[in-house]
């Protein structure tokens, strides 16, 4: 399955009479607000950006454009062309919505003490407590070699399959490891994919191993483009979202 094709799908339909009003690509997260305004954020994998001064050389200029140009990006490859598609379509997705749960993952998944997690993304905050509930939490990033109990990537071949629990960025989305990882995850009892750059969205994850979304709603808008403009991350615009959960 490919789920930048699903994300298209999807938001396609939703984005027809809708334009862009304002773009940050920010040093942490891209933030892209619509003129209906809601905005939606996603990841910016700066490190992987090439051109130069010019880390961006495709449509111009960005905002004033319909929403289907931007999520056409999708199309074009590269980190943050995808980046930009990804931002869009969270603006189209990521609104208040009564079947959403409020809160933290962790109040929504129920952690067994014999459960070995898998984490995908080094999510700090969220450590400590599954530490204290489950059997065992391994967790990968991007890194060569093993560092403390970080984990590289390349070793989640071997060990997601044994996990009962796979905790997954939505990064994968923007670096192209998403497939892979939902595969090696088909046998997990929960397998979310979470984090600011998740789409609310069901509709693209049927058929794959996903149970559960964990992502974000923009509350206020220009708060958070200011501070993506800033560099800021989850830790600065915290305020201006709200955490949400929703059930596959």
């Amino acid at each position: 399955m490919n789920i930048k094709a699903a994300i298209q799908d999807a938001a396609f339909p939703l984005a027809q009479g809708v334009n862009v009003s304002d773009v940050r690509i920010g040093l942490g997260y891209t933030a892209v607000m619509l003129d209906d305004g809601h905005a939606g954020t996603a990841y910016t994998f700066r490190e992987n950006a090439s051109g130069g001064c010019s880390v961006y050389r495709n449509i111009r200029p960005l905002a004033g454009r319909p929403a289907a140009d931007l999520l056409a990006l999708f199309d074009v490859g590269g980190s943050i062309e995808t980046t930009l598609a990804l931002a869009t379509a969270n603006a189209l997705f990521n609104r208040p919505d009564e079947s959403h749960d409020p809160g933290d993952i962790l109040v929504h998944l129920h952690i067994q003490p014999e459960d070995r997690v898998g984490m995908v993304g080094n999510f700090a905050p969220l450590i400590p407590a599954i530490r204290k509930q489950a059997r065992e939490l391994v967790v990968f990033e991007q890194i060569d070699q093993p560092q403390g109990r970080l984990l590289p990537t390349a070793m989640a071949d071997q060990l997601l399959p044994q996990c009962q629990i796979a905790l997954l960025t939505a990064t994968a989305i923007i670096n192209q490891t998403a497939e892979h990882l939902l595969a090696l995850a088909a046998a997990c009892r929960e397998v979310v994919v979470l984090g600011a750059s998740t789409p609310l969205c069901p509709d693209v994850f049927r058929g794959t191993s996903v149970t559960l979304l964990s992502g974000i709603v923009v509350q206020k808008p220009d708060t958070l483009l200011q501070i993506v403009s800033e560099g800021g991350g989850m830790q600065f615009f915290k305020s201006s979202i709200a955490k949400v959960n929703r059930r596959l």
